[in-house]
């Protein structure tokens, strides 16, 4: 009783297309694959300005919560 059998998942998916119907769910799919393909597209294009961003100005701050200060030494007289 812990797992679906197939019957199970067929009668599942013969509902699903009853109800949404099969024009609905190949636009969704296509919508889903559309946002994953966007999502893997931003997420290397922040992958590859990093790196870039990084190598030019090394006094750069990545994290906002953290404060960059520096040190000088005080004469003694």
């Amino acid at each position: 009783m812990g797992s679906f059998s197939i019957w199970h998942w067929l009668i599942v998916l013969v509902i699903v297309m009853l109800v949404f119907g099969t024009k609905k769910l190949s636009s969704m799919g296509s919508d889903v694959g559309k946002a994953v393909k966007g999502f893997k597209d931003g997420v290397k294009g922040a992958e590859e300005e990093k790196p870039a961003a990084q190598a030019g100005t090394p006094s750069q701050v990545a994290d906002k919560t953290t404060i960059d200060v520096e040190a000088k030494e005080k004469a003694r007289s």
